[in-house]
């Protein structure tokens, strides 16, 4: 019988796809009977109320001579604590940069240690983070220095070679979501046609184009937009919303643990992110029977079938994003279809179990254990 491992996993603890990722997979791998522990510089929110993973906050000391608080020395010498006191078998970075390279220092100052690192890339920290001068030859070093390098889409990792000219063997490991959480529900037939908008409200998620395409439906048919979720641009979505005389109706509900719910009271999703290596948000609605609506970029293809569970539509086309969604609430028959689509996909493609088993294998080979 195959032992259980000792797993660290560092994640940043922000309300987006990265940290639920890890969060969730580390909640899994722990009730597969692993030894699981957290790094970050807060409890990320789905750890609350967990206890079968334990969390490491790492603290970072503000001394005036830094201009910028050393949160990745800080990690550092968290993750070598842990190497030490419980010889961890793998430490898993999500993201690259700092967190991959903080496990290679930790590792390098303790020769003894047969700790793995392995590497998640989920998007930005390629595309935006990695692709810039300042960083593009450190987080290359980060890449080609891990033990297992894992994309979380096809496209991602394309674009990882594209960027980084590397041969480095990059698994693709699938975002997941728990189809028993995540599930469809009754709603009234009377009830207001209701959209929703899930992310961290950054710019490249686009959600002013959210509320573009809000106003344009609502001119078609009373509804109403749900906007789930915070960030520096969810003020400028309220301003111009209230702009375009639609405070009445939007609701904002900010950072919310019972997304689920949110998502499954919804009609339509509207996802019109700029770059999207995934699209986590699409896959939990469409794990509610909930269609997408969004554009065509990165790694969305992969997860929303055009026409089937959704539509995808030519990037900056407010316009499409508007009447592709229209489309859906009023032509109920196909909405159900898409929704009922959608959520056969979740299942069949994008399960919690079928990752965990795949994250298991990744770690047992890194180590040469069967």
């Amino acid at each position: 019988m195959t032992r259980p491992l000792k797993i660290g996993i560092a994640c940043y603890p922000t309300y987006g796809g990265s940290g639920i990722l890890a969060t969730e997979l580390g909640i899994a791998l722990a009730e597969r009977g692993h030894e699981v522990h957290v790094f970050s510089y807060a409890e990320p929110p789905r750890l609350q109320g967990v206890t079968l993973v334990q969390f490491h906050l790492v603290q970072v000391a503000a001394y005036p001579l830094f201009r910028y608080p050393p949160y990745d020395l800080a990690l550092t010498s968290k993750m070598l604590e842990l190497m030490r006191s419980r010889e961890l078998d793998i430490v898993h970075a999500h993201y690259a940069i700092p967190h991959a390279m903080c496990a290679y220092l930790a590792k390098q100052m303790l020769p003894e240690s047969h700790t793995r690192i392995v590497t998640t890339l989920h998007g930005t920290d390629i595309t935006v983070v990695g692709s810039d001068e300042s960083y593009r030859d450190v987080t290359r070093f980060a890449i080609e220095q891990s033990d297992a390098v894992l994309a979380v889409s096809r496209y991602l990792a394309d674009e990882t070679r594209r960027l980084f000219n590397t041969n480095k063997e990059i698994h693709i490991a699938y975002n997941f979501v728990d189809t028993e959480r995540f599930k469809p529900v009754e709603r009234s037939n009377m009830s207001l046609p209701t959209l929703v908008h899930l992310s961290n409200f950054r710019a490249v998620k686009r959600p002013l184009d959210v509320i573009k395409a809000f106003a344009l439906l609502r001119k078609a048919l009373p509804a109403h937009l749900v906007l789930a979720g915070e960030g520096p641009e969810l003020g400028p979505c309220l301003t111009l919303a209230r702009e375009l005389g639609l405070s009445a109706d939007v609701s904002a509900l900010g950072a919310r643990l019972d997304v689920e719910r949110v998502l499954a009271e919804c009609h339509v999703l509207l996802q019109p992110s700029g770059s999207e290596a995934f699209g986590l948000a699409a896959l939990e609605a469409m794990s509610c029977g909930v269609p997408v609506v969004g554009y065509h970029v990165g790694g969305l293809p992969e997860v929303v079938d055009d026409g089937v569970s959704g539509f995808l539509v030519p990037f900056g086309s407010v316009e499409q994003l508007a009447q592709r969604s229209l489309e859906l609430l009023l032509d109920e028959p196909r909405r159900l279809a898409f929704g009922a689509a959608a959520r056969a996909k979740a299942v069949s493609s994008f399960t919690v179990q079928s990752s965990v088993e795949l994250h298991e294998r990744i770690y047992r080979t890194c180590l040469g254990l069967p």
